[in-house]
């Protein structure tokens, strides 16, 4: 089967515009390695893209995708950890300044978890995976019946287990408690493009400020704390 037209074009559409613009960029990072300072812990899901969302440059970030957006807590008994591996890269080798775990409306892996969705396959990759959120789902209460609601804070929750668990490896809490690294919170709506930061002092998550005003319209803000 042929390779992807649509990449095929969108390569096209590189080489022709962006590549020309950048081309001493990606030469600085190829012989001068890379050096980013934030680490943001994303979504799979393709609909949410952090590069698009913060409008960054190639070499900017260091992204982890995975299902969820989620941290597993540290542990070293099992046989592979893709995102814990990226979290050492980024920490011990790379000196990261920041952590940002970026969570999202309409998540597909919360989703399936509240539902108790069966399983897709028989290995049930997804679903012991999304086990990873079931302290989070225990504090906040079984739903009352209205997933519309519960989703969203489900969805926050979550992130807050994710910025726990990243403070239960052993070189994070040290970098966080010698304030050489600091760990974020971030909700983005796909619908309407606001994004919420968390408050580290309330675990409030509020509109992001840009420049000195709301990023979002109030009516964005209320449907994305909906």
């Amino acid at each position: 089967m042929a390779f992807p037209q649509r990449l095929l074009e969108g390569y096209s559409a590189f080489l022709s515009a962006r590549l020309p613009e950048e081309q001493n960029r990606f030469r600085q990072l190829s012989e001068g390695g890379q050096s980013p300072e934030i680490l943001v812990i994303g979504c799979c899901d393709s609909r949410v893209s952090p590069e698009v969302i913060f409008d960054a440059s190639p070499g900017e970030l260091f992204i982890v995708r995975n299902v969820a957006n989620l941290v597993p807590p540290f542990e070293t008994g099992g046989a592979f950890h893709g995102t814990s591996a990226a979290l050492e890269f980024a920490v011990m080798a790379l000196k990261v300044k920041h952590i940002v775990v970026l969570g999202h409306a309409r998540c597909g892996g919360i989703r399936a978890f509240a539902d108790a969705s069966a399983p897709l396959s028989p290995g049930d990759f997804i679903g012991r995976w999304m086990s990873i959120i079931a302290p989070a789902a225990e504090r906040l209460g079984q739903p009352d019946g209205d997933l519309s609601a519960y989703l969203p804070r489900l969805e926050r929750a979550s992130i807050e287990n994710s910025l726990a668990n990243l403070m239960t490896f052993p070189c994070i809490r040290t970098l966080v408690e010698r304030d050489r690294l600091t760990l974020h919170g971030a909700y983005f709506s796909i619908a309407t493009g606001g994004l919420l930061v968390r408050d580290p002092m309330t675990g409030d998550f509020e509109p992001a400020v840009v420049d000195g005003s709301l990023e979002v319209r109030p009516s964005m803000i209320r449907a994305i704390k909906a």
